[in-house]
């Protein structure tokens, strides 16, 4: 992946994280997140957070689809922004769930796991590979544009 790739993607990422429109917050907590994972015994915290994301990015998802006046979960590829969207979204809610510390430590914390495949958002991924596997008799449903 090339520099540029990588500064939009932790840009997006940052974007993720804000609320409210606090994107100097959402810096700062990405900022501990990586203090914390070079805390944790990690060198280089990029490559953690580059390795999380690219372990949990989904390839393929299932969208429901109405036929005939059923509704039917339709297994489809997963278009590159989506993909991006999807993992940050699933780390993020994974490091929000818990409660007791500052969210900086549970996001370096599931970011690690990520990296590791292990974790919240990486059983995430796998329970949606495996809700696509389980339908894939309905792929023929899917939009072919």
């Amino acid at each position: 992946m090339k520099m540029n790739e990588k500064m939009s993607m932790m840009d997006k990422f940052v974007n993720y994280v804000m609320l409210d429109g606090k994107k100097s917050l959402a810096k700062k907590i990405m900022a501990d997140t990586f203090e914390e994972i070079k805390a944790k015994g990690q060198k280089n915290p990029q490559a953690i957070f580059d390795k999380a994301i690219e372990n949990i990015v989904p390839k393929i998802e299932v969208r429901p689809k109405r036929v005939w006046g059923s509704i039917y979960q339709v297994p489809q590829e997963v278009k590159p922004k989506r993909q991006l969207f999807l993992a940050a979204k699933w780390l993020i809610d994974a490091a929000r769930s818990k409660k007791g510390a500052a969210f900086s430590k549970f996001l370096a914390i599931e970011l690690i796991e990520a990296a590791n495949e292990t974790g919240t958002a990486f059983k995430k991924k796998i329970e949606v590979y495996k809700m696509a596997e389980a339908n894939k008799a309905f792929a023929r449903f899917a939009n072919k544009r």
